[in-house]
Parts: C-alpha cells; sequence; structure tokens
C-alpha cells in the first residue's frame, strides 16, 4: 500500500477501534474503511468502523462511534473528529496536514500515487485480440483503450504486468479472408474470370470485400507472380496456394492492425497465435490435464432453449464438466469428428497463459461474448486445480456508437461497411479517443460524439483536463520569467514555506490530490480505469474552481507581486496539481499538453 494520508490515518482508526473493542477479529478490521467525506463541510475522512463492530461489541454504532471520535481527536494531524450519521465518523485534518502533501508530489513527481498493492502478482491482461480480418474498427477500439489503460493502472499499482494480444488465426474467417485475398491477387494477374463465377467457388462465398484487401493482393502478386494460379490467371486448386495465401495474409493484416493500434498508442509485449498453440500441441495438453482429473465424458446435450449455438450437435461428443465448477450446463470440447470446439482452442490458450507463471488473468472481451464469460472461468478454475490458483476475471466492453451532428455515422471507404479505428483517430486525434473511451464504465453503452470530442467546452472532459494542465503550465512559464528557472524548480518549490495556502479552494484542491494514491489502489482492486478518467475531471474542476476564483479575489491569484513567499507557495501548489494530472494522463495513456491554442 502506498503511504497515503487514507492510509496513515486508516491505521490509526484500527488501532483506536481495537482499543475500543479489544476482541475485533481481524476480518472485521480489515473491513473497515476510510473514505473522502462527499461534502467539505463534513470534514476530510469519514469511517464506517463503528458500523461493522458494532454486533461484536454488542453495544449501539452511535455508541462505539462515540467513543471512537474521542479517540481519534487525540490524534496528531486530526483538527476534528465527530460523530455523525448511525454510527460513522468524519473526521478533519489539520491544514499542516494537507499542505505536507505537496512536497510528498514534487518529491516523487510523476511516480506520486505509484503503489505495492500488487507487489509480486504477475497479472496477464489480453486485449483487442481482434481476428486478422481487416482494419481495425471502432469496436476494436474500446476494448484496445481499456486494456491498454487497465495494464497501465496496473503497472502502477505494482502488480507485474504482461500486455497480450491473442491472434485467431485458425478459425474458418482467416479461411475466408483468404479465399477473398486470392480474388484480389487473379485481379492483379490478369484473370478474365469474372467475380460471381469466382465466388460460387467459394465456400459460404466472398466474406470479405473491402478494398484494404487490395494492395495485399498486389503484394502477393509481386512476392510470388502468377505461380500462385492456373495459366491464364486462373484459380488452382485450393491446396496449391491456400497455406501461403493464408500466412501471407495474416502476417499482412497483423501488420496493418499493429500500425493501427501504434497510432491508438497501445503496445503490446506478446503476441500469441492460435494455430501454433494448436500446432505445439498445447490445447491437446490442456485438455489431457482435465481429462487426467475426471472432468472428461463422453455425452450428448440436451438441446438448449430458443437458438441453437454453433458447438451443439445431438451426437456423442467430448464433453467437459464445466457444471463442477458454476457453469450452467457441461460444455463441449470436441465435435463429433473429433475436431476442437472454439472453446477447447480457447482452453488451451488460458492454459498456456497459466503455465508461463501468471497469477492473474485478465480478458477484455466485446459484450457480445458476454454469455462466454461462465464456461471460460470454469475452465480456468478447472486448469487451476492441478496447475497453481489463478485468478481469472473478463471485463466486458459495450459497443460505442459514433455520431456527428446527431447522426449515426457508419460508413468507410476504405472498410466497406464500418468506421475504421485510424478514421476516428484520424477525425479526433489519438489522445481524444483515448480519453473519451475511459469517461464511461466498459460494461456502459457509449456515445462518442465527434463535434463534442474537439470542442474546447466545459462539456468536452478531454479538453477541461487537458486545459487545466495547460493553465498550470502557463502559471509556471509566467512565474520561471519573474523569479527565474531555478526559483521555480520543483526541488526548489518542495521547500517552499506553504503556511499561506489556506483559503477553502486551496484546501479543497490539496483534498483531492490527496486522494490521488487512493484512487489508483482502488481502481486497481476494482479493475476499473474509468476511475482514473473521473478523477481527472475532479481534479481539473476544482483548479479552474480556484483559478476563476483568482479573478476576484486577488489574494488568491497565484502570481503575487509583492509577496514572494505568498507565491512560491502557491506555485508549488500549481506544480504539484500539474504533477498529478500528468500521472493520471499517463495511466490513460494520453499526452499531456503544454499550452491550449
Amino acid at each position: 500500500m502506498s503511504d497515503s494520508l487514507f492510509v496513515r490515518y486508516l491505521s490509526h482508526v484500527r488501532d483506536a477501534l481495537r482499543r475500543i473493542v479489544p476482541d475485533l477479529p481481524d476480518e472485521v478490521a480489515a473491513r473497515v474503511e476510510l473514505t473522502p467525506t462527499r461534502d467539505p463541510a463534513h470534514g476530510d475522512m469519514a469511517t464506517n468502523a463503528a458500523l461493522l463492530a458494532a454486533k461484536i461489541a454488542r453495544r449501539r454504532p452511535a455508541e462505539i462511534a462515540a467513543d471512537l471520535a474521542a479517540a481519534l481527536a487525540g490524534v496528531p494531524g486530526v483538527a476534528k473528529a465527530e460523530p455523525a450519521g448511525p454510527g460513522f465518523v468524519n473526521v478533519t485534518l489539520d491544514a499542516a496536514v494537507l499542505r505536507s502533501i505537496v512536497p510528498a508530489v514534487l518529491g516523487a513527481g510523476e511516480s506520486y500515487g505509484d503503489a505495492t498493492l500488487g507487489q509480486g502478482v504477475r497479472v496477464n491482461v489480453e486485449y483487442v485480440s481482434a481476428n486478422p480480418t481487416g482494419p481495425m474498427h471502432v469496436g476494436h477500439c474500446r476494448g484496445a483503450v481499456v486494456g491498454d489503460a487497465l495494464a497501465n493502472l496496473l503497472a502502477k499499482a505494482g502488480y507485474g504486468v504482461t500486455k497480450e494480444y491473442y491472434i485467431n488465426d485458425a478459425g474458418a474467417q482467416v479461411i475466408a479472408l483468404a479465399w477473398a485475398t486470392y480474388w484480389r491477387y487473379l485481379q492483379v494477374i490478369g484473370t478474365t474470370m469474372g467475380q460471381e463465377e469466382f465466388a460460387a467457388l467459394v465456400p459460404g462465398g466472398i466474406q470479405y470485400g473491402g478494398d484494404y484487401l487490395v494492395p495485399v493482393g498486389q503484394a502477393l502478386a509481386e512476392a510470388h507472380g502468377t505461380a500462385l494460379a492456373e495459366p491464364g490467371a486462373q484459380p488452382a486448386a485450393p491446396e496449391h496456394w491456400l497455406p501461403t495465401v493464408k500466412s501471407f495474409v495474416v502476417a499482412q493484416m497483423m501488420a496493418m492492425i499493429r500500425q493501427d493500434l501504434d497510432a491508438l498508442g497501445v503496445r503490446h509485449d506478446v503476441f500469441t497465435s492460435e494455430a501454433k498453440i494448436l500446432a505445439d500441441g498445447i490445447t491437446d495438453r490442456a485438455i489431457a490435464r482435465l481429462d487426467a482429473q475426471g472432468l472428461l465424458y463422453e455425452g450428448v446435450l440436451e438441446p438448449p432453449k430458443g437458438k441453437l449455438p454453433e458447438d451443439w450437435e445431438a451426437r456423442p461428443q467430448t464433453l467437459f464438466r464445466s457444471t463442477a465448477f458454476g457453469d450452467d450446463v457441461d460444455r463441449p470440447l470436441r465435435k463429433s469428428d473429433g475436431s476442437n470446439t472454439y472453446f477447447a482452442n480457447d482452453i488451451g490458450y488460458h492454459d498456456d497463459k497459466i503455465l508461463r507463471g501468471a497469477d492473474l488473468l485478465i480478458d477484455v472481451w466485446g459484450a457480445d461474448h458476454g454469455g462466454y464469460v461462465t464456461r471460460m472461468k470454469a475452465a480456468v478454475k478447472a486448469l487451476g486445480e492441478d496447475g497453481g490458483t489463478v485468478d481469472f476475471d473478463v471485463l466486458l466492453c459495450q459497443i460505442v456508437r459514433i455520431v456527428r451532428d446527431g447522426q449515426p455515422v457508419r460508413m468507410s471507404k476504405r472498410a466497406g461497411t464500418f468506421v475504421t479505428l485510424r478514421d476516428l483517430i484520424d477525425e479526433v486525434g489519438r489522445d481524444a479517443v483515448r480519453f473519451t473511451m475511459l469517461t464511461r464504465k466498459a460494461d456502459a453503452q457509449m456515445e462518442f460524439d465527434l463535434d463534442q470530442v474537439v470542442a474546447q467546452t466545459r462539456d468536452n472532459p478531454v479538453f477541461y483536463v487537458q486545459y487545466a494542465h495547460a493553465r498550470c503550465r502557463s502559471v509556471l512559464r509566467a512565474a520561471q520569467e519573474m523569479l527565474g528557472a531555478r526559483d521555480v524548480a520543483p526541488a526548489t518549490l518542495a521547500q517552499a514555506a506553504l503556511d499561506g495556502i489556506e483559503s477553502d479552494a486551496e484546501l479543497a484542491l490539496l483534498r483531492r490530490i490527496a486522494q490521488w494514491p487512493r484512487t489508483v489502489e482502488g481502481a486497481a482492486q476494482a479493475h476499473e480505469p474509468h476511475r482514473i478518467a473521473f478523477y481527472l475531471g475532479e481534479l481539473a474542476g476544482d483548479f479552474h474552481t480556484l483559478w476563476n476564483r483568482g479573478r476576484d479575489d486577488a489574494t488568491l491569484r497565484f502570481l503575487q507581486e509583492d509577496d514572494l513567499a505568498a507565491t512560491r507557495a502557491k506555485l508549488a501548489l500549481v506544480e504539484a496539481t500539474a504533477t498529478v494530472i500528468r500521472s493520471g494522463l499517463a495511466v490513460l495513456g494520453v499526452t499531456p499538453v503544454e499550452e491550449m491554442r
């Protein structure tokens, strides 16, 4: 845990509570919280300790709260402690305690808020994992941003993080992509066959018709000439060209996807191929492990109610006893013809992640995979039975609706049927895309308004936070001209006397800064990176409030020409604010701006 004010005073609360209730169980003490108050009039912090201890102590919560308030009133740095409501205690800190945050921030820099919460825990965060069948679209974007920000957040909280992309290159969709690419190739080398005639040869018809395959067909022709076709640029038998074209187009698509991800500021540590997992026998190994535990059997599933899923067959199949681990029904791993189901391949992949040493697996999926969560959790739990316990969590990302002028935007020339990620980045910029995607909880519906995300208004959270940082930097540049670079350096400001920071607006800003380490830990534990965006919006709001009050109250202005000590104190607060904003934006993968134009 980081040494934040909340951690420090929480220990005082628990110590005082143990003196009041000597037989307090450790598990109850662990549930005691110290949280920011919503209204500064109620103090800086509030605790639920008395409510939790009442049953054990066989006393009314209000009585314990009164005793706890009296005990906390004697803790150094506590200005006031008062019982409130049915059993809460509100704590007000001395202003000097709040001011002590400033040198702590300036001394730590952007590492302020770093925690040891996840020390020694290895986390694998798998996200994006789009089928390599075309450019990334907006549907992939949200999961990419959520996964990347979550990985950054966990790293800041002290976890050992691996960012991973799973390449689904072994399914029928890749074969369909190869056929579509082969058609583009035949066009380049001069086939006289019509598209409808060719489509009649393709199992299921041509499924991928976007213009993005044109340059892939050209590259294929440059690499192989006419060797993949019959004379006259006529199609050859699939066994002659399919393996070559399939591996070629997957490589081309992954290069395109990596470029799109790079434009979004997303870089993975590991790319794992489904085809390689299968070829290396990893899936067979995982299935054998389940079999050795007696978790597989041959059986026939009852037909499900409603629409039949693709993996259901009214014939004997190899089934996994997923109901033993919380699933609704047992799940097929092999079809009646002996081939693997998608679920079997996913089991092999997750087993590989477990055996690579992950203690916690986090997958970021689209909301359309919600029905898949329970069975995958059952499989991971089963694999952990003999491979070491591993935790598993799935974040589901709802779809994003892109609008302009209040109307949905649906089409992209290059892709043919959808808005690409690159279209979105080119339209509004990477930082606006990333920040905006994190202004809602991942599983909440989202509308991405192309007009709002570029508007310079308070209603645009990206602008509002960036503007706060730009204002901080503007103040510090002006101070540098007035005082010189040395006097405005963070190390110098960290030594400033801060007694002059005493207005309500300044103390409110300090309270918000004090919450940053706690916010990092809470968001990391909950796997909710959107909390960082929310926090930054609140911090920016507190700073803008202080800025605006300075227009009417000259004593609140950051540069006091006749009072150098007050100026240094206020500059230290500004530098601390800018530092925390940068710290938060780094988690989100957003670049702080120096000035707004």
